[in-house]
This record gives structure tokens, C-alpha cells and sequence, in this order.
């Protein structure tokens, strides 16, 4: 059997019962290639689940305010996604009528959309003989076939895609991609792969020159810097409260946020009540400051470590505008402050 017939045999075989894969809409593979990007599929499934009652159609997700798209991505990360999820739902609206793309060049020129998810949403939706390239599929390829080329490369990509489009069959090419990229995910995972119980093993190029763990190649490491967030948590005489948007460009923009005070490196206690007193003095009557040391953690992005705490500081007045707790909670925040607010405040 060839190695496209391997695959499909096992896939059909051993794959899992997924929502996305009983149906050839555009907009929901779309919705779920979005959703996983990055994501594991026990994280995301339960996210595409309400998304899909959300906004069953790509109108429902148009003319959904942002608080509302990004509240229930919350606990997702990169949530740039979200914002170009919405956005793109909102172009196919205006200028495509409400008619979902389901080709890889009408794909690829939404907003969000890379070669990846074009391939993915035009192979499963329309049966579009390209092949997907995604994490799982890189792995399966090196190994299988000994490709040594660094996958941190730009250049290599163009390597990798040149072989998914040459073993990729002309029947039945939306089975071979779901396979491959399934196989990746259950088979040959990362780590220890069961290589000895695999449909592949005998024909295998990475297994026989004992290189399955070693492959793919991938010498560049991201770069990783600390930063020191402390959160302030006001409580007035009403037991109300403020947050403030991040609407500039970085991490977790168009989120909520207690106001905060970043530092340079980490500062004890004493230093914190210092800052806090001298940056809000004129703005508020404060009547005390607690460090909550319980609430201390540590959130790690791809490129950045976060060092966050939190503090409650009282005031002798009342917040104009100020929130109920209740309130604050609707709103989409970072995942370690919506988990903080669970934590201190209750369900």
C-alpha cells in the first residue's frame, strides 16, 4: 500500500468523531480551523460548541458586538484571532453578500486566513485537491520521508509543501489531509511515539536511520522576556471598582484590565505601597493598601513571562462610574485575571 493508502486505512480506522467533520460548510470549518489554531482540540472543541450556538451563521457573528466575541474566547490566547474572526466575518457580510469562500485563493485574502487554514477550509469544504501544512503534518513528513530541512526557515516551508502536494492523492485528497494531520495528532506525536505498533514502521525513513527524535528540525528558539504587571484593585465606599481597556497594539488588546503598574523587575511590598501611593495621590483618598501575595503568578506566553500580583486598595470616597463586582465579571478579560476575579471574588 502506498502512503497516502496507509493513512487513509488508519484514519478511518482510529479518527475521532469531531463536530467540523460532519459538515462541508465553509464558515463552520473555518470557525473551527480559527479556533484551533494553536489550540488543542480538548481545549478548543468545547469553544467551537459555543461559538456555533452563538453565531450559527456568519451573519450571527458579523453583527455581534466585539465584548461579546472576545468574552467568549476568553481562556483561548492570541486573541488577535478573535479579532480578525469577527472582522472577517464582518467583510464576507458587506462585500460577499454572506457567502462564505470555500476556494484556497478567494480563502487566503480574508483577514486571519494563512496557507494553512485556506488549504484546510477549501480541502474539507469544496474537496480542493491542495494539501494542508500544519504542525502534525510537518512532523509526519520529516520523519517518514528524512527530511532534514530547518522547519524554523522560511525557505523550508516551500520544501515541506512541495512534498504534502506531491504524496497528496487526486481521489479522495480532503481524506488524505484529514489523516495525515490526524495521524500526527494520535500517532506520531512529539514525544515517544509508539513507532513499533505503526502502520509506517517498515517504510519509515526516520524510524530506520533512528532519527524519529530528532525530527523535524527546528533550531530557532523564541525568544523569551520577563515583565512585572501589578494589578490595582480599587474597592470604594460603595464596594465598586474600575478597569480600563488595553487598546493599544501588544498583548491582550481590547481587553479588560484592573489599572496597572508595570516595573522593571520584581519589587517587595514596601516599594509597591510606594508606587501605588505616589501614582495615584491625586486622584484618589486612599485609606489602605494590601498586597495580596496569595494572588501571585506567574502566566507564560509564547514570547513573554508575565509576573502578575494584585493588591487591594481602599478608598475614603466613592469611584464616579464606578462597577459592581458583578458587573466587572461580564466583561472579557485575560484569562489569569477573569481567574484571579473567580478565585477572590467567588462564582
Amino acid at each position: 500500500m502506498t502512503f497516502s493508502n496507509l493513512l487513509i486505512h488508519w484514519y478511518l480506522q482510529n479518527k475521532r468523531d469531531l463536530p467540523w467533520r460532519n459538515t462541508n460548510d465553509a464558515y463552520t470549518i473555518w470557525l473551527s480551523e480559527i479556533i484551533l489554531q494553536q489550540t488543542k482540540v480538548a481545549q478548543g472543541l468545547p469553544y467551537f460548541e459555543s461559538f456555533l450556538i452563538n453565531f450559527p451563521t456568519v451573519f450571527d457573528l458579523a453583527k455581534a458586538n466585539e465584548e461579546k466575541v472576545l468574552k467568549l474566547w476568553q481562556g483561548l490566547g492570541y486573541y488577535s484571532r478573535a479579532r480578525n474572526l469577527h472582522a472577517t466575518a464582518r467583510f464576507v457580510v458587506e462585500h460577499l453578500d454572506g457567502v462564505f469562500p470555500n476556494s484556497y485563493n478567494e480563502l487566503i485574502k480574508l483577514k486571519g486566513v494563512g496557507t494553512y487554514t485556506a488549504a484546510a477550509v477549501a480541502s474539507f469544504s469544496k474537496q480542493e485537491p491542495v494539501a494542508v501544512l500544519d504542525g502534525n503534518v510537518y512532523r509526519v513528513l520529516s520523519r517518514y520521508f528524512n527530511v532534514e530541512n530547518d522547519i524554523s526557515l522560511a525557505s523550508t516551508q516551500k520544501v515541506f509543501q512541495n512534498l504534502a502536494q506531491e504524496v497528496l492523492p487526486s481521489k479522495d485528497s480532503h481524506i488524505h489531509n484529514q489523516a495525515v494531520m490526524e495521524f500526527g495528532a494520535l500517532q506520531c506525536v512529539p514525544k515517544s511515539p509508539d513507532c513499533f505498533n505503526c502502520i509506517l514502521s517498515s517504510s519509515c525513513a526516520g524510524l530506520q536511520y533512528k532519527k524519529v527524535a530528532s525530527l523535524p528540525v527546528k533550531t530557532k528558539k523564541i525568544k523569551v522576556t520577563s515583565r512585572f504587571l501589578n494589578y490595582i484593585v480599587f474597592e470604594d465606599l460603595n464596594e465598586n471598582s474600575i478597569i480600563n481597556q488595553r487598546t493599544e497594539k501588544g498583548i491582550w488588546q481590547n481587553l479588560y484590565e484592573f489599572p496597572l503598574i508595570e516595573t522593571q523587575s520584581d519589587i517587595n511590598t514596601s516599594q509597591l505601597i510606594e508606587n501605588i501611593n505616589e501614582r495615584f495621590k491625586n486622584d484618589f483618598k486612599i485609606k489602605s493598601i494590601l498586597v495580596l501575595d496569595s494572588e501571585k503568578v506567574i502566566h507564560k506566553l509564547s514570547h513573554q513571562k508575565l509576573h502578575i500580583q494584585f493588591c487591594k486598595v481602599k478608598l475614603e470616597e466613592i469611584i464616579p462610574d464606578g462597577l459592581s463586582i458583578n458587573q466587572i465579571k461580564k466583561m472579557p478579560f485575560p484569562v489569569v485575571i477573569y481567574n484571579f476575579l473567580e478565585s477572590y471574588y467567588g462564582k
